[in-house]
């Protein structure tokens, strides 16, 4: 304590020497980066993203998006970079494990298209990077449901914008700052979903993927489920909808007064 009271007046007389002015501080820990001002995401959830744009595939052909869009079979896009030394590597691991754990095969009930944001990038990098994770998947079936593309700047941008995927190159670290999100999309090419972060959770992206998919895939079950959540996009998830279980629980209630009244009204008729 005695050690500690030399220190503290010290610290006294300096804040009363040089005073406090409200006007002059400075924030840290609060304040983005300025290499992240201009990253991020909006959301243009609904949008139409033009699919007669044309990208190279990993074999080095140019095709249109609409190649990847078939009836009935929603998409999982990502904006990412083969070069990437981190986040992009994260990510797609990420949403392999827990596309790992869907019954549901890419290719049969989905597809997967990446787009590398790196206009430079050719199909000699894209080729590989889908070999990898199609082994990574574990499911060799699922080889045609797997698209990585590469494209010209003017395309890159073009995609990026209807995504609302805001990146930037930073050429002191050379590579780009942006943001991990997967996007569902419809068989039509409309924004379905914004999933957040480095991995979805289970639920949320097949509920998601069933949503989409407008009922197309998926059990009797799994339909009656999709009835039930609504997205929380302050959570980044689904969440029970009250309403839709009270509409549920009411249709409940009629059918089990229908079986226990219907006989009474049957006997009473045969009276």
């Amino acid at each position: 304590m005695t050690r500690l009271l030399p220190l503290l007046a010290a610290v006294i007389f300096n804040f009363s020497a040089h005073g406090y002015d409200p006007k002059n501080v400075t924030v840290t820990g609060h304040e983005l980066p300025a290499e992240l001002v201009s990253v991020g995401v909006d959301e243009h959830l609904g949008a139409q993203l033009d699919l007669s744009l044309k990208f190279r595939d990993d074999s080095g052909e140019e095709v249109p998006l609409a190649q990847y869009f078939h009836k009935g079979k929603p998409v999982l896009m990502a904006m990412v970079y083969y070069n990437c030394p981190s986040l992009c590597n994260y990510h797609l691991n990420g949403l392999t494990e827990i596309m790992k754990s869907l019954k549901w095969t890419a290719g049969e009930k989905f597809d997967v298209v990446a787009i590398s944001m790196d206009h430079t990038e050719t199909p000699e990098l894209a080729k590989p990077k889908k070999q990898n994770y199609v082994a990574a998947y574990g499911r060799l079936e699922s080889e045609g449901g797997w698209h990585f593309l590469t494209g010209s700047k003017e395309n890159v941008k073009t995609i990026a914008d209807q995504l609302g995927f805001r990146f930037k190159w930073l050429e002191d670290k050379k590579q780009f700052a942006h943001a991990a999100v997967t996007y569902v999309v419809t068989p039509e090419g409309k924004i379905s979903r914004y999933l957040h972060g480095i991995q979805p959770e289970l639920n949320t992206l097949k509920l998601s993927l069933l949503e989409a998919s407008n009922g197309k895939i998926g059990n009797a079950i799994e339909q009656v489920l999709m009835f039930c959540f609504k997205f929380d996009p302050t959570k980044n998830k689904y969440t029970l909808y009250a309403w839709n279980l009270m509409q549920i629980g009411a249709v409940m209630t009629v059918l089990l007064l229908a079986v226990f009244l219907l006989p009474v009204w049957w006997r009473e008729q045969r009276r």
